[in-house]
């Protein structure tokens, strides 16, 4: 790309009705990849508005994170009037975006069928705690609950350790990921056919998919021919290795590499080992392998191994805090990070997106929206004039709220979810 391309995303309208983190992740990658992503809240805002250390009211740093790029609409969708502003929403959009649960949808007329009724192309992506047609599709759902029920805890705790969590909203991020390539996918299909679809994104059956990659092991057979799971990722040896100063995250994978430290341990006859000789062996074997490693590591630092590594070819780092990665001299010298400057929460530092479409400047210029801070400019485009709005407004079917304006306090957020508002999770 030359600079003054388009953005890949340039013209593509999605309307973000989601809350939490799995929707807005997924809207927000598509706002960095250029689409027009308007954020529909309702009056009291995303809860996430108020989860962390916020400088200011209803602006936390996570919904920072999850909402940059996109323009806010507060909206009460139990109000007539505002359901007919957000059905001419839906008419100008080619892509919605939910995490309602089914039921409180359908009490709320968001239906794929109502809105595919409303706009033919409109790609309409429901998130699920759970797939329809199944005895749990109703059941709330949240990142724990999906970590739990998709296998995924359990595999963090191996050789009869109890379950773990990640300590990250892994499955939420990931279903945010999911949706996008899902979104993406049917704008695509809507080329073909000229016509919109109803998908939809479950993190049950997606994190079990997700799972099932590598773990899936002697299952992948009918009957099964042994146990699941990857031996590699079992061993209580893989974690970073201590060093003489440090730690250090290593992966020797191929002969090559292997060949490579045991020379470097002193220990080149290893790699005639039969244990050792191949990559279905070492796996086999691989808690012996983590186990030496374990002990030749800490005689170096880790500047001596990252050498060695380097030198070898093998992957390495040394393992970074999250605020190491602040001044990590890659992401430095990738312009990863930028600063963004909003009218109340002050200075920002936030990552770009992380795909180079050949043109390295982020399409996500607009920075985290104030609660209902497009109000009235997404009103206007969608053909109301000022009294309609002022109306609109005066009624609390909108809600207009300047950048420095106070929101709404967490607890009144989170009775609004209660009431129908509330995602899947």
């Amino acid at each position: 790309m030359t600079g003054n391309e388009p953005s890949p995303l340039a013209g593509l309208r999605v309307v973000d009705l989601s809350t939490t983190f799995m929707g807005p992740y997924c809207a927000a990658i598509l706002a960095q990849w250029g689409a027009d992503v308007i954020k529909a809240e309702a009056p009291e805002g995303d809860v996430l508005r108020y989860v962390g250390d916020a400088k200011v009211p209803g602006m936390g740093p996570i919904f920072l994170n999850a909402n940059r790029g996109k323009r806010s609409i507060a909206i009460d969708l139990k109000d007539g009037a505002a359901r007919d502003v957000f059905a001419r929403l839906v008419e100008s959009a080619d892509v919605l975006v939910h995490n309602l649960r089914p039921r409180a949808a359908a009490r709320l007329g968001l239906t794929p069928e109502r809105m595919l009724a409303l706009n033919g192309r409109l790609v309409y992506c429901a998130f699920r705690g759970f797939g329809s047609g199944g005895p749990y599709e109703n059941r709330p759902a949240y990142d724990d609950v999906i970590q739990g029920a998709s296998g995924m805890a359990a595999v963090q705790g191996v050789n009869g350790e109890r379950p773990a969590y990640w300590r990250s909203a892994a499955a939420d991020k990931t279903m945010g990921i999911f949706g996008a390539a899902a979104v993406l996918a049917a704008v695509h299909g809507r080329t073909v056919t000229g016509r919109g679809r109803a998908i939809e994104v479950p993190m049950f059956e997606s994190m079990a998919s997700f799972m099932l990659l590598e773990q899936q092991g002697g299952w992948i057979f009918d009957p099964p021919s042994g146990p699941t799971g990857y031996p590699r990722t079992e061993s209580p040896y893989r974690k970073p290795f201590r060093t003489r100063d440090g730690y250090l995250a290593v992966m020797v994978y191929t002969d090559e590499q292997w060949r490579s430290f045991f020379a470097a341990i002193g220990e080149p006859a290893l790699a005639d080992d039969p244990r050792y000789r191949t990559i279905g062996t070492r796996t086999v074997h691989i808690d012996d392998l983590y186990s030496l490693m374990d002990d030749h590591l800490t005689r170096r630092t880790t500047a001596e191994w990252q050498e060695v590594f380097e030198r070898a070819d093998i992957a390495s780092s040394k393992v970074n805090a999250i605020q190491d990665l602040f001044d990590d001299e890659h992401l430095v010298a990738t312009g990863f990070f930028e600063s963004v400057d909003h009218p109340s929460a002050g200075r920002l530092r936030m990552a770009r997106s992380p795909v180079d479409m050949g043109d390295r400047a982020t399409a996500a210029t607009r920075h985290p929206p104030c609660l209902g801070e497009h109000t009235v400019e997404v009103a206007r485009e969608l053909g109301y004039d000022d009294a309609a709005i002022a109306d609109l407004v005066g009624r609390g079917a909108l809600v207009a709220m300047k950048p420095a304006q106070r929101v709404a306090e967490p607890a009144q957020a989170a009775d609004r979810a209660e009431e129908g508002h509330a995602p899947v999770q």
